[in-house]
């Protein structure tokens, strides 16, 4: 794999580190930055603003019916299919699970993550990273 520096990795374990490198930028409170300081900022403020409300049952259909169907599930195992199943027979249970995460302010972690897996393109024998401006 090609670096942004134009060096070459030379094993899995290097190339293994710049994907992550590249996917995963540090954060250094030295980092002076705009942008992380108003990242830094924002994460301290309080969640709550006057303009909060529930999901509504129209929002959550809408979203759920954009996601991308052959995306593999998360690590619940829950499909897009199946939650679209769940959400068109259980609606009022679908809409209060959401908005119970939003009253409490607490989503399961195990809905935030997500597996990466990088895709390198068929037919190149190498595969540069781009620089990632952190925007």
């Amino acid at each position: 794999m090609q670096r942004t520096n134009g060096s070459h990795t030379e094993d899995l374990r290097e190339t293994i580190q710049c994907i992550l490198e590249h996917l995963i930028p540090k954060d250094e409170e030295v980092e002076k930055a705009d942008y992380h300081k108003r990242i830094r900022t924002l994460i301290e403020e309080p969640v709550k603003t006057e303009d909060d409300r529930h999901f509504t049952a129209e929002e959550i259909t809408q979203t759920i019916k954009i996601v991308d169907h052959k995306k593999a599930p998360g690590e619940d195992g829950i499909t897009s299919k199946i939650l679209l199943w769940t959400f068109e027979r259980f609606p009022r249970l679908v809409t209060t699970l959401y908005n119970g995460c939003l009253r409490t302010e607490y989503f399961p972690r195990r809905w935030k993550r997500a597996r990466i897996i990088p895709q390198p393109n068929r037919g190149k024998r190498t595969t540069t990273l781009r620089p990632n401006t952190g925007q």
